[in-house]
């Protein structure tokens, strides 16, 4: 899948569209989802362009790599949520649940959230 520069957080990164921000560097940009799943429910994107985590862990330079996970570390420290737990989606595809094809990582936290997968129904 081709990168489309016109999806929602390209133009977020490009300041077309407003976000609550959490945490900002020179690698990533981290803000709180519109639609929280979570009381805590907060996105860390990459600012360079790449449409799924595969895509990512080819095509990003190892600063890039690096300087995004730091920044989703950081983000788990300034939200506080280290010490009650929190999980870290990454959706991938049409089958992974990906809704907008920029790679991104999903924040949710201040709850117990329950089983990861749902039971499949045959």
């Amino acid at each position: 899948m081709a990168y489309d520069p016109n999806n929602v957080f390209a133009k977020i990164l490009r300041g077309e569209i407003p976000c609550k921000k959490v945490y900002e560097s020179e690698y990533a940009l981290a803000f709180h989802d519109v639609n929280p799943k979570a009381p805590v429910h907060v996105l860390v994107i990459p600012k360079a362009p790449f449409v799924s985590i595969a895509d990512f862990s080819v095509g990003a330079t190892p600063d890039e790599v690096t300087g995004f996970f730091r920044a989703v570390g950081e983000t788990v420290k300034l939200l506080g949520v280290e010490e009650d737990g929190f999980r870290t989606i990454a959706n991938t595809g049409f089958n992974g649940g990906q809704e907008v094809p920029h790679f991104h990582i999903h924040i949710l936290a201040g709850r117990a959230l329950g089983p990861m997968v749902m039971k499949q129904i045959v």
